[in-house]
């Protein structure tokens, strides 16, 4: 990225109501928030989506949604909540489709306690990768059909490799990475891993997807970019070395604080 990179956003509808200008005024890659939850995506989805397609009329970024993931992980081992699992990522996919969405967020399945066991039985790596073949092969190959990238964010992730070797396992262009700033701030600061640029640097031209936030290193902030602790000039410094484009999507708590975000990102001399 040899100019300044364009930040976007992940938003709900309604936050994107308040935002629209903003999002409108330059190509902002868009994710949206609504569809993750199952009660969503059980119900009747399409007005929301309908409402998002009228919201987003002359928007010149990519859109997407964060996916499914409260309550299950993509590596489980019950043949039953596989099923559901199964069901919830497939659900997301039609919502892709309907939005015209091209990428959904899927939460990794690795854990700090992973961190310190795989190794510790035998042939534990390749047997969670295997499980969440098991769960994901479906929504790959809806995702390859309809144009959608599956990308893989980073949790509890404290070795910033497994991931990868995950999403390439799948030998698939629908299957990348994403990484959350804040969670691996966190995972440096509270289990050791290593910080956030070198996530960057480990995914290389993988990465296809980024959450920011600021955070403390302690806990899951989503603060406004440039108020938590995170170094953002060596975090953009990574990004700059990559060729992959990944959509950079200012995730807070507060939907307030993305103007400021952006504004304190522009004034460092790392994004617009």
């Amino acid at each position: 990225m040899s100019d300044l990179p364009i930040l976007g956003a992940a938003l709900t509808v309604n936050a994107l109501e308040t935002h629209r200008k903003l999002m409108l005024e330059k190509p902002r890659d868009l994710e949206l928030q609504d569809f993750s939850a199952g009660e969503v995506l059980n119900g009747d989805w399409m007005p929301l989506v309908e409402r998002a397609k009228t919201l987003l009329e002359g928007h010149e970024g990519r859109v997407g949604i964060h996916g499914p993931f409260w309550g299950f992980a993509i590596d489980t081992v019950d043949v039953d909540v596989r099923e559901v699992v199964r069901k919830r990522l497939l659900q997301g996919l039609d919502v892709c489709e309907a939005l015209g969405g091209t990428h959904m967020v899927v939460h990794s399945p690795y854990s700090t306690w992973d961190h310190n066991n795989l190794d510790n039985y035998e042939n534990a790596r390749a047997r969670k990768i295997e499980l969440c073949h098991l769960t994901m092969k479906d929504a790959v190959r809806r995702a390859e059909a309809i144009g959608c990238e599956l990308v893989l964010e980073n949790i509890e992730d404290k070795d910033p490799h497994a991931r990868i070797e995950l999403a390439e396992s799948f030998a698939s262009q629908s299957v990348k990475v994403s990484i959350d700033t804040g969670h691996a701030h966190y995972a440096h600061g509270s289990t050791g891993a290593p910080p956030v640029d070198y996530y960057v640097k480990a995914a290389g031209n993988t990465l296809r997807h980024i959450h920011l936030q600021d955070a403390d290193g302690y806990a899951d902030r989503h603060w406004v970019l440039g108020e938590g602790t995170i170094n953002w000039h060596s975090v953009f410094g990574a990004l700059s070395k990559l060729e992959s484009e990944p959509r950079l999507i200012i995730e807070l708590r507060d939907h307030s604080g993305l103007p400021a975000s952006i504004a304190n990102m522009a004034a460092l001399g790392l994004a617009q």
